[in-house]
């Protein structure tokens, strides 16, 4: 029996990616197989819903769990309190409670440098990512309160340090782990943990990075210390579930980087 059966985990950006070698291509998709080997009900969300699909397929194949998928874009211009209110109300209706919310969703373009970053680009970051996780946080606010649950949000090393090329990147992950530590300060009251991670995962968006633009690759991507990327499944899923779990005694607001080899930040 695994250490969330019966709890349920909305994780957002969570669609079916896959690398070349086969494991899980996205941070999303490896948090939700690492929760679904715990014995989660979940609930994923992303833009795809032919991904999403395919990883309901696979996840209640390999794990006998159930997920309910939800297709779901939170975009400049559109009603996104109404998109994310649909999907938090589906997932209540469906499950019940809400125990872990993973804001994992982000959109942006990588490579283009501040001068020449358009608008849109701009929007398409901080909309995917830091307005997701506003709204989400928002959403779920009641429900986590109530479960006394937790949530995870997804920061980045291009924010901590200004990776080349990744101004919008940089400003929505910042502005999420600024968001993450004021939730992890007024939800503290209500028992919520609150803490955002700062991966180096190898993902499908990576090897895309690496090929279309090596330039910025090579100046942004260093090689981690024990000479090897993150695995969105086996060390970025596997810490989001410990610190979901309610045993676990972690400092709330807490910055963790994996995989970069640059351990905790306050």
């Amino acid at each position: 029996m695994g250490c969330f059966e019966g709890k349920t985990v909305l994780i957002t950006g969570a669609g079916r990616t896959a690398l070349s070698d086969g494991r899980s291509g996205s941070v999303g998709y490896g948090v939700a197989n690492a929760y679904a080997g715990e014995g989660a009900n979940l609930v994923i969300t992303g833009r795809n819903e032919r991904k999403l699909l395919d990883a309901k397929e696979e996840l209640e194949q390999l794990y006998g769990v159930r997920v309910l998928t939800m297709q779901a874009d939170v975009a400049a211009g559109r009603d996104n309190e109404a998109v994310v209110g649909r999907v938090v109300r589906e997932t209540v209706k469906t499950f019940g409670e809400i125990h872990v919310l993973i804001n994992a969703a982000q959109a942006s373009v990588s490579g283009v440098t501040l001068a020449a970053h358009t608008t849109q680009q701009f929007d398409l970051a901080l909309y995917s990512g830091l307005y997701a996780s506003f709204y989400y946080m928002k959403a779920c606010y009641p429900y986590l309160a109530r479960t006394k649950g937790t949530v995870i949000n997804f920061a980045s090393d291009a924010g901590l340090f200004g990776g080349f090329g990744q101004s919008a990147y940089a400003a929505a992950k910042e502005g999420i782990r600024g968001l993450t530590r004021v939730a992890a300060t007024e939800w503290g009251k209500d028992g919520i943990n609150v803490n955002v991670v700062c991966p180096l995962a190898w993902t499908s968006l990576l090897e895309q990075f690496q090929q279309a633009y090596p330039e910025a690759f090579r100046a942004n991507v260093k090689m981690p210390p024990m000479g090897h990327y993150g695995d969105a499944e086996l060390e970025i899923g596997r810490v989001c579930v410990q610190l979901a779990l309610p045993d676990f005694k972690y400092m709330s607001g807490e910055t963790i980087a994996l995989g970069g080899g640059r351990g905790l930040r306050p």
